[in-house]
């Protein structure tokens, strides 16, 4: 039954993408070019887009975090990081010169592959790639100095000095 749900939820996020236009690369590189703004070739119908999205999460998170637990599920499974790192700005960064770059975000790319054209496959390979890179890059290292950079903690506390 869960499945079938994660499929309907899928399929309704695809279909919205492909409605507002983000599987399109050239509507999205429209809007990110602000600089075409005097020229009136700015495309600003993705912004009611996020506006839309920024909306719908606000009010869900609202009232879904009222609830005491999910329906599906025996807790919620929110993010407890507070710290801004390298890895926190870097991520960000790449993501949106790769957009710029492409006019594809994950989402959109996944469902343009649908349409079987070339740059929604090279963009999917690239991405498969980059995930891949920064998986291995991210790995610690097998040596003492790892410890606190994703090193599994010891089963029980060492004992305190005597």
């Amino acid at each position: 039954m869960t499945i079938l749900l994660h499929f309907a939820i899928g399929l309704v996020f695809g279909l919205g993408l492909v409605i507002a236009g983000m599987s399109n690369p050239a509507k999205v590189l429209n809007f990110l070019d602000i600089a075409a703004i005097p020229s009136g070739g700015w495309d600003p119908s993705l912004a009611f887009v996020l506006a839309g999205a920024v909306a719908v999460t606000f009010l869900g998170y609202r009232l879904v975090l009222r609830r005491p637990r999910p329906l599906l599920a025996e807790r919620f499974h929110l993010p407890t990081a507070t710290a801004i790192d390298r890895r926190v700005v870097l991520g960000p960064a790449i993501f949106g010169i790769g957009w710029g770059l492409a006019g594809f975000c994950p989402g959109p790319a996944l469902t343009a592959l649908g349409t079987g054209g070339w740059p929604a496959i090279l963009f999917t390979l690239a991405m498969l790639a980059g995930m891949a890179v920064a998986r291995r890059l991210s790995r610690p290292s097998a040596g003492p100095e790892s410890a606190g950079r994703g090193a599994a903690a010891p089963a029980t506390a060492p004992a305190p000095p005597a």
